[in-house]
């Protein structure tokens, strides 16, 4: 089931009146516990099962953790979450990739290996919801939460239909706490919750799959050399789909949360007005670049041990960053570019920093500009289907090619450019606020207006209801 498409809206229908309807908290938090395993099992039935198995393991291992009597027996316990955990999310994932990757270093060394090819299924969201439990274990050991005693809270906040398959990663102690008193009805957050939902799928089936999809899927499926204005058209029609896509997704789960009376952390907040690399990450995907940070990055030492150190944990993270996104080097190679430019930023503003120019708004711009650039160039590593077609585009988009073909008709790249452009100039001009403070200044007649044209916009060109693009990680 997803959002974009009438069984969804159907669904959410009947779920959002029965919930209202029913005046008894642990009555209406059952109700959405079952409409999330509806919500999930609805693609496939036996991996809620397994959804379940691993939410109620966490359960268990939690209060491990908080019993246990010495430091080493909560390490133990605390241990056996992330080897639970990290095991399926790997025999899932990466199973077939570590088989494969097995075979070549064995051929290196003039060993034969033909490994068996594992017939898996990758349980959607497994990447996102393994990482809502696991939190919970983590925030237990840590310390900064404490163990809740109800089991059906917890399950519900791991599998929370709003966000359960494709994010935004809900940490287990942003979520418990809002399980424990019943939400007032408030017609205004209501309200708010459905123009966000709105706009989500305004994104999503508007601009990322009626204006942005198709010539991205021309450049990253065409097997031949291009020329360059159309190897830019669709890197740059990728760079706005995988954007609109993802956002788009997280605002309609914000929005559909919100009604239901829970909030849930902005997961962007208009990244493509990055002034440098570590300002992208605060602005894009933050719930996934906040666990790291919190999970992975200050544990490992964060910048408290020195230059090297803090280069080396910042690679770390971006390696285990992009291979999270998925089981191929060209993820590796996206966050590895992504781990290499953090580094850079880093030296760049350790031996700039006294000067008072760095400041200045042409400077920014600049700077902001690289930073979309470079990203874009990124993006054709996470896109590529191999290193030689991401070599092939990048090679169009930089050296001119006497034999590059033009694939996409003037139509498709006026329309990339101008969603482009809308795209970057709504971000800078809003790159200092939020949409809340957008929203408030407004007058409602201008609200109202648009929020219409999204509507009928999403009727219009709503078609056979294209999976969201992060559903495969």
């Amino acid at each position: 089931m997803i959002f974009n498409s009438l069984t969804f809206v159907v669904f959410y229908a009947v779920v959002l009146s029965a919930y209202w309807a029913l005046r008894d908290w642990n009555t209406r938090k059952n109700l959405l516990l079952v409409a999330s395993y509806v919500f999930y099992g609805a693609w496939n039935p036996p991996f809620a099962v397994l959804l379940f198995a691993t939410t109620a393991l966490d359960f268990w291992l939690g209060a491990r953790i908080a019993a246990a009597g010495s430091p080493g027996a909560r390490r133990g316990w605390l241990v056996a979450s992330l080897a639970s955990n990290l095991s399926m999310l790997g025999f899932f994932k990466y199973g077939n990739f570590l088989l494969e990757n097995t075979q070549a270093l064995l051929a290196l060394a003039g060993v034969s290996y033909q490994p068996p090819h594992l017939d898996l299924f990758l349980p959607i969201g497994i990447s996102f919801y393994t990482f809502h439990s696991l939190s919970y274990t983590l925030d237990v050991y840590r310390g900064t939460t404490t163990p809740t005693r109800s089991l059906r809270d917890f399950v519900l906040a791991v599998s929370f239909f709003p966000q359960l398959v494709a994010g935004p990663i809900v940490r287990a102690a942003d979520f418990l706490p809002q399980a424990a008193q019943p939400p007032k009805p408030d017609t205004s957050r209501l309200i708010w919750g459905l123009l966000l939902m709105t706009l989500g799928l305004f994104e999503k089936t508007v601009l990322a799959d009626t204006l942005l999809s198709n010539s991205a899927e021309k450049v990253f499926g065409f097997q031949g050399p291009l020329q360059s204005l159309d190897a830019w058209t669709g890197v740059l029609a990728f760079s706005g789909q995988i954007f609109f896509d993802f956002a788009g997704y997280s605002t309609t789960a914000i929005g559909c949360a919100l009604t239901l009376g829970f909030h849930l952390r902005d997961n962007f907040r208009f990244p493509y007005a990055a002034v440098g690399f570590s300002d992208f990450w605060r602005r894009w995907h933050i719930s996934l670049s906040t666990f790291l940070r919190d999970y992975l990055y200050i544990p490992l030492g964060g910048n408290r041990s020195g230059v090297v150190r803090a280069a080396l944990n910042l690679m770390i993270v971006m390696f285990i960053g992009g291979l999270w996104h998925g089981a191929a080097w060209t993820f590796v190679a996206w966050g590895v570019i992504h781990g290499l430019f953090l580094v850079l930023e880093r030296v760049v503003r350790a031996v700039f920093k006294n000067a008072t120019w760095t400041g200045s708004l042409g400077v920014q711009l600049l700077v902001g500009a690289v930073t979309y650039l470079v990203v874009c160039v990124a993006w054709v590593f996470f896109r590529a289907q191999s290193f030689n077609a991401a070599l092939m585009i990048l090679a169009a988009m930089f050296v001119k090619i006497p034999v590059g073909q033009a694939i996409l008709p003037t139509r498709d790249i006026l329309q990339v450019a101008l969603v482009t452009a809308g795209l970057l100039g709504a971000h800078w001009l809003l790159r200092n606020t939020t949409m809340e403070a957008v929203v408030a200044r407004a007058p409602r007649w201008v609200i109202t207006g648009v929020w219409t044209v999204m509507l009928c916009s999403i009727m219009l060109t709503q078609g056979n209801g294209n999976a969201f693009i992060y559903f495969q990680f």
